[in-house]
């Protein structure tokens, strides 16, 4: 059977799914046939990601979600399934990243930032995974960084930290999960080309963190895409509980040159 016709009746919901990475990712599972749930705090950027996968021919809506609000999250699911009645693949790319050096980092966005990042990726998982039990399958896809496996440059107290607990977060998910047919699994992107990091990463550091990797280049989301769709396909059925880094070779580098 076509992947495309296996696909047919399953439900991808993308969290952060209007732009960037998620965007992205939409689109790499709605061409494979999957109905993709556009969720993102941004409406009319879902509305315009929504119109654009219609006119490709993907079966998609917009679904509203705030990831920092449990009762957004919750209620999110809930239209998902009174809609749908499954979530088959949740792919968890909502995520906040500020930049303050250490001994200055606030506290309150620490807090929101782990909020959003860990604590908005577990519920979300909790919800996707008691749709996907019923069915003995599913996919969840969780978008952590390289950043939380190393140290990434300076400021990034926070998003580091919170990366790390997705990466510990997708282990404990996966052991807990297996027995439910559904894998839990997390991609590392290296540093991508994205309206998030257009913003945070000033050309000084954009081209420190380009001559650290083998590849010489930032990442494109369609790359980190790609990835998401081999973990959220059938053919990843025995994979599962791994954080695996799509960087170009940085984490595999030392120092370079002669």
């Amino acid at each position: 059977m076509h992947s495309s016709e296996k696909n047919d009746g399953r439900v991808a919901l993308v969290t952060g799914g209007a732009m960037g990475i998620g965007a992205s990712v939409g689109q790499a599972l709605g061409a494979q046939g999957m109905t993709i749930l556009v969720s993102d705090i941004d409406m009319a950027a879902a509305e315009k990601t929504v119109a654009r996968f219609r006119e490709q021919g993907i079966r998609c809506r917009s679904l509203h979600m705030d990831v920092s609000r449990p009762e957004s999250i919750e209620a999110a699911f809930a239209e998902a399934e009174k809609e749908h009645g499954r979530c088959d693949v949740l792919v968890n790319c909502a995520g906040v990243a500020k930049v303050y050096p250490f001994l200055e980092f606030p506290l309150e966005n620490w807090l929101a930032t782990f909020n959003i990042n860990v604590t908005g990726t577990m519920l979300c998982g909790q919800h996707a995974a008691r749709l996907m039990a019923r069915h003995r399958w599913g996919r969840i896809v969780n978008i952590a960084s390289v950043a939380g496996m190393r140290a990434v440059g300076t400021g990034r107290t926070a998003y580091g930290s919170s990366k790390a607990a997705v990466i510990g977060l997708t282990r404990q998910m996966a052991v807990e999960l297996a027995e439910y047919g559904i894998t839990v699994n997390a991609v590392s992107p290296g540093p991508v080309d994205t309206p998030m990091t257009r913003v945070l990463h000033t050309d000084k550091f954009r081209q420190e963190y380009s001559a650290a990797i083998p590849m010489n280049r930032y990442g494109t989301t369609d790359e980190i895409a790609a990835a998401v769709s081999f973990l959220a396909s059938d053919g990843a059925a025995y994979v599962t509980g791994i954080a695996m880094p799509v960087d170009g070779g940085f984490l595999s580098s030392g120092a370079r040159g002669i």
